[in-house]
């Protein structure tokens, strides 16, 4: 099984990189920490652009492209932690009218929890009696309702729907995890202590380096998962994902040092958002066990 990108999957992933670096670069990350509330013009781009729309069939005026081509396109998001219920408004496209557009924002019931619930056009599965609770990321706005009576996938779907839920997850965690490592190796060759880059010292070659070998086994296992729709594997990339995008940041904090404590730096931000994403489909937990049943 071949696991390499086509030309035609390279030119996506650069089409959407150039499109986020363009629309969501760093000021508007900042911008948005400080609104705290969903752009809408930007998820109208999103829509225009075909994010949403990408595995509708074209009959259905959607892009034609497959699982595989999501992953990529979800991992772009995550390298710049673009916020709002994606994952949601992704899978909602084609039943929810407006959603394959970004005319409307989806959210979904997920383990308990709504992110962007009032924000959101359109709510699937029951939030009825949903409470605000303190959310770690400030991108992230969360209620809690007291039962769960959603898919568990966040879709509004079955087994199927959730499991593509988990691995859009997944690759958003992947891309973290990518953006971090390379944001500690830059840092690392351009920090100086005792007259020569931090880089050199054989502690923090080691940290990049693990941070770069978590990331990409992650990878391996997101794109492997994409191929294959296994619900399985998916729990597997799930799990190593969402280690690898925890992890990394943790590392990336620890290279940057007293510096990487401070709210100007980016990397608390990328931590937060992976322990909130890290809670959404299945936990640690449940993708244990699915891997252990399997077994």
């Amino acid at each position: 099984m071949d696991f390499r990108l086509t030309d035609d999957q390279k030119a996506l992933r650069a089409g959407v990189r150039e499109l986020l670096a363009g629309r969501f670069d760093r000021d508007a990350l900042r911008a948005a920490v400080d609104a705290r509330v969903l752009d809408r013009a930007l998820w109208r781009e999103l829509g225009a652009a075909g994010f949403f729309a990408l595995r509708l069939p074209e009959a259905a005026g959607g892009v034609g492209l497959g699982l595989p081509e999501a992953v990529l396109v979800f991992e772009e998001a995550g390298r710049v932690l673009l916020p709002g219920p994606l994952i949601a408004t992704h899978l909602a496209a084609g039943t929810v009218e407006g959603a394959a557009e970004g005319e409307a924002v989806v959210t979904a019931v997920d383990g308990g929890l709504v992110e962007w619930l009032d924000a959101a056009d359109v709510v699937l599965g029951d939030a009825e009696g949903a409470v605000p609770v303190r959310s770690v990321d400030p991108l992230t706005p969360l209620h809690r309702v007291a039962v769960d009576r959603g898919t568990g996938g966040g879709a509004g779907g079955g087994t199927g729907v959730a499991s593509t839920a988990s691995l859009l997850s997944a690759a958003e965690q992947l891309g973290s995890a990518a953006r971090t490592t390379e944001t500690a190796v830059a840092y690392a060759r351009e920090r100086e202590q005792f007259g020569q880059a931090i880089g050199a010292f054989q502690a923090v070659k080691h940290l990049c380096a693990e941070m770069l070998v978590r990331t990409e086994v992650a990878r391996a296992a997101v794109y492997g998962a994409a191929v294959t729709g296994d619900p399985v594997e998916i729990a597997g990339a799930k799990l190593l994902a969402d280690e690898a995008a925890v992890a990394c940041a943790r590392d990336c904090l620890q290279v940057h040092g007293g510096m990487g404590f401070t709210w100007e730096a980016d990397v608390h931000l990328h931590l937060k958002r992976a322990w909130v994403r890290a809670e959404r489909g299945p936990t640690r937990a449940r993708a244990e066990e699915a891997e252990a049943a399997a077994l």
